[in-house]
């Protein structure tokens, strides 16, 4: 196999313009005297987005109707336009592809189970990462998402829990994932700043759970550490699919610039200053990187550089049409768990969704 090129800087496309969740609180009243109103309402528009998750200025009967329509167009332009949802598991799994201002297409998943709701979001259309085995990463890069672009992912997922358009009724969002298309840690301010928007108590942001949401990365090192600095309390999730650099270099070809060790070291060091663990995603394919020697390996690695830190999550790969890669039976899975497991490293199998739809582990399709 030979290893892709990476991409780092997206091209050179045109985000969207100036939105709301694009700001901080104090930006957000800025702007708003900047187009010559009061700074309240800077907190009514806040409320109306993050609080009644809605962007239609008519719902907005507290903002006189001249004003909010100009307040509206300066700070609420559109930014997603439904293109489909291919919904499955009897309801409880949507995948949704969007459309943004200059067409670029991307997609997220919502994910009901009994306990929880969990939104899978893009960051990036497209990636410039070059996983063989992903869909999306074969796709290249397109661009990178806006930090509002970002949030408008997970204010939809709310409003359609609310509103009750997933099976099994209205309910609550609870929990975010950066997993869908792209490299989060590659888009790093925007993403940042979008996690703050998610995280922040309403009417300043959305009011979820810093501790319900986990970033993920494929190892890009220098950004894993400035996100140990961030004082945030999100999941750190480290997509390292093999332990030895000889088969990592072309499944995951960031490999080539920071090896095994120094992003499981990264990996502590983000442990250590949270004290939470760190996810390591483990996509188990077939004959590639299911051999117990690496399940061996895998074990005596995070047992040595994360300890108590590390929980093992092996994901059984979501084949894309085509591909040559598919996923291990599932005997093998069952030895590679116990075997990881009994290095003292707690390992687990993802409950896989949304499979039939292609919507699966951060896979998600490129179809179009």
């Amino acid at each position: 196999m030979t290893a892709l090129p990476l991409v780092f800087d997206a091209p050179k496309r045109g985000l969207p313009p100036r939105h709301l969740a694009d700001l901080s609180a104090a930006e957000r009243r800025e702007a708003v005297v900047a187009l010559g109103e009061k700074p309240f309402r800077a907190n009514q528009l806040s409320h109306h987005y993050f609080a009644r998750l809605t962007a239609d200025p008519s719902a907005m009967t507290d903002i006189p109707a001249e004003t909010r329509q100009r307040l509206a167009d300066e700070l609420l332009p559109p930014l997603l336009t439904v293109v489909r949802h291919v919904q499955c598991d009897d309801g409880t799994t949507r995948k949704t592809l969007w459309r943004a201002h200059d067409g670029t297409l991307l997609e997220s998943v919502l994910m009901r189970y009994p306990d929880r709701t969990t939104l899978c979001v893009s960051s990036q259309a497209g990636c410039g990462m070059a996983c063989p085995f992903c869909a999306t990463g074969q796709g290249g890069l397109q661009r990178n998402m806006s930090t509002a672009e970002i949030v408008d992912q997970v204010r939809h997922g709310a409003a359609a829990m609310r509103d009750g358009d997933m099976s099994g009724g209205p309910g609550r969002l609870s929990n975010i994932v950066f997993m869908g298309m792209g490299e989060p840690l590659a888009n790093y301010k925007r993403v940042v700043a979008a996690v703050r928007r998610i995280c922040d108590p309403s009417p300043e942001g959305l009011g979820i759970s810093q501790r319900s949401v986990t970033v993920s990365t494929v190892g890009l090192v220098p950004a894993i550490r400035k996100l140990t600095e961030e004082g945030l309390q999100v999941r750190l999730a480290v997509s390292l699919h093999t332990p030895d650099d000889e088969l990592r270099d072309t499944l995951v070809p960031v490999n080539t610039r920071w090896k095994v060790t120094e992003v499981l070291e990264a990996a502590r060091g983000y442990a250590e200053k949270t004290g939470r663990r760190v996810s390591i995603e483990y996509a188990l394919i077939k004959e590639i990187n299911d051999q117990p020697w690496r399940a061996d390996l895998l074990g005596k690695l995070l047992h040595r550089h994360l300890g108590q830190f590390a929980h093992v999550n092996v994901i059984p790969l979501n084949p894309t049409p085509g591909s040559k890669w598919d996923a291990s039976p599932k005997h093998v899975e069952a030895e590679f768990v116990r075997r990881v497991n009994a290095a003292g490293v707690a390992c687990t199998v993802r409950d896989t969704r949304g499979r039939e739809i292609a919507a699966a582990c951060g896979q998600l399709a490129a179809e179009g």
